[in-house]
């Protein structure tokens, strides 16, 4: 259930919970001098009190009255006006958020800072509390629990309520996108196979994106046979999807960048078979193209002044009579040969035949693939940070600075022509692992390297940061989107 959003300059009578954002000062502002005088200073005297200490992330809930009823009134410290970083409202919205689901139906919250500082601030703050009200339950029992209320809608007060509007105009548009993209990596593989997550896609095109779906002739036809080859062993084909979006009319249609996704949609890893433990995670192995799709409904929501592609390979790597032996040796559609010792390193084969198609069928200025392709970049950076890894300063330089913003942070790491030897075969062009124990990741990406062809490139490993088994301040425990608001905020920042 999506939670409902409202802007006005005054209360609606069906909210059962009232928070009032105050700076350090303690001083009531505007609608909420009106609020405090009409249930007789009840506010007012609650900050006299000093039960509510005046720093940041303070607050206090308590009964208000008034000559008709009773109401709850959370006041809530947001700490010194001048070290609000808009930036990093939307934080302070995803904690607000937290402390009232499941408490209340229907929340009320009342701005009223200067007009330099109050409107940014409360969009930010409201798009940080709809990411953080984010949950999957469509395979719950429809059972009521009559413990836990559910949250139907948040309402922002303020005397600019149209212009707070305009404002989250595209930042609903962004948590359209990391919604969609959560949607995809919760969903079970026995639901989303890759038809079913192509169709998914294909429902961009009702704004405007330019969608094309290969199916498994078509994909035999491009000689894809890195591709091919992790899924040959599933009875679930392939498909591999290119989405466009022309949002600059004045410009050459030749992308920017194209986004290229990893999507496995579930991952036993082959003939090289995992653990059993753990395994059902492997569901979201697909969360690469997840994140792909999600950033071009962000982009095309918000209809940004920008073209952009993408390019999503899909499939199922599953063990059987017919999948792919360790020792195989596959061609790309690039023409490179590559011989597989590990079927369960399947990410960088799709990846090959992935890039190889985004470059011919675009010919973009730069590329960006994801992927939650290695174990070994959660034992570099754990599950704060993915890996960055580019052979290009600048590109690097701006994705960092857009985790940075964002707080959906990257780390660079190495790339260079020294990795070159790890990935070399003595029968083939490449093998698809590393040569030792070590740098496992950097492997991976050297791998890709060798299809982008001189092209501005960044790869990112996001095996880490894809799912969290915690709470955050901006999603709950689950898949979190990882990367929609990196790589929107990449783009807004700079190519638009």
């Amino acid at each position: 259930m999506t939670v409902k959003t409202l802007f006005s300059s005054s209360q609606s009578t069906n909210s059962d919970l009232l928070i009032i954002l105050i700076d350090n000062s303690f001083k009531l502002k505007g609608y909420q001098l009106e609020i405090d005088k009409n249930c007789s200073n009840n506010i007012s005297k609650m900050l006299k009190s000093r039960l509510l200490e005046n720093k940041k992330g303070q607050s206090i809930i308590f009964t208000a009255f008034n000559r008709s009823h009773s109401f709850q009134v959370m006041i809530y410290c947001v700490g010194k006006l001048e070290d609000l970083e808009i930036d990093k409202t939307d934080r302070l919205g995803g904690k607000i958020c937290s402390e009232v689901m499941g408490k209340y139906s229907n929340v009320s919250i009342s701005c009223e800072f200067s007009n330099d500082v109050n409107d940014n601030f409360a969009a930010s703050m409201l798009h940080g509390f709809m990411l953080r009200s984010y949950s999957f339950n469509k395979y719950k029992a429809k059972t009521k629990n009559k413990i836990q209320k559910i949250l139907k809608s948040v309402e922002i007060i303020t005397k600019s309520s149209s212009k707070v509007k305009r404002l989250y105009s595209p930042l609903k548009s962004l948590m359209d996108g990391v919604y969609l993209t959560r949607n995809l990596v919760s969903e079970p593989a026995n639901v989303l196979t890759p038809k079913v997550l192509a169709e998914e896609a294909a429902k961009l095109k009702d704004l405007g994106v330019k969608v094309e779906i290969l199916d498994l002739k078509k994909i035999k036809k491009l000689k894809m046979g890195a591709l091919l080859g992790v899924a040959q062993g599933s009875s679930n084909e392939p498909r591999v999807v290119s989405m466009s979006w022309n949002g600059n009319k004045g410009k050459s249609s030749k992308p920017e960048v194209c986004f290229v996704g990893k999507g496995v949609t579930f991952d036993t890893g082959g003939i090289s078979i995992k653990p059993s433990g753990g395994m059902e995670d492997m569901k979201w192995d697909m969360g690469g193209s997840g994140v792909v799709i999600g950033l071009m409904k962000a982009l095309a929501g918000r209809k940004a002044k920008v073209n952009i592609s993408a390019v999503v390979g899909l499939v199922e790597n599953m063990p059987s009579g017919k999948a792919q032996r360790p020792g195989d040796v596959v061609t790309a559609s690039s023409g490179h040969t590559i011989e597989v010792i590990n079927t369960d390193a399947e990410g960088r084969l799709v990846l090959a035949d992935a890039v190889t198609y985004a470059i011919k069928k675009f010919n973009p200025k730069k590329i960006i693939d994801l992927a939650t392709l290695t174990g070994a970049v959660i034992v570099s950076l754990g599950n704060q940070r993915a890996g960055l890894f580019s052979n290009d300063d600048k590109l690097a330089q701006n994705i960092f600075d857009s985790g940075e913003k964002t707080g959906e942070k990257v780390w660079r790491l190495p790339v260079g022509e020294e990795y070159d030897d790890d990935i070399k075969s003595a029968i083939a062009d490449m093998h698809n692992v590393g040569s030792g124990r070590g740098a496992g990741s950097t492997a991976g990406a050297k791998f890709i390297e060798q299809f982008v062809q001189n092209i501005p490139w960044a790869h990112l490993d996001i095996a880490g940061v894809t799912w969290s088994k915690s709470n955050s301040d901006l999603y709950p425990k689950g898949g979190t989107a990882f990367g929609v608001r990196l790589l929107n905020s990449y783009v807004k920042n700079y190519i638009e």
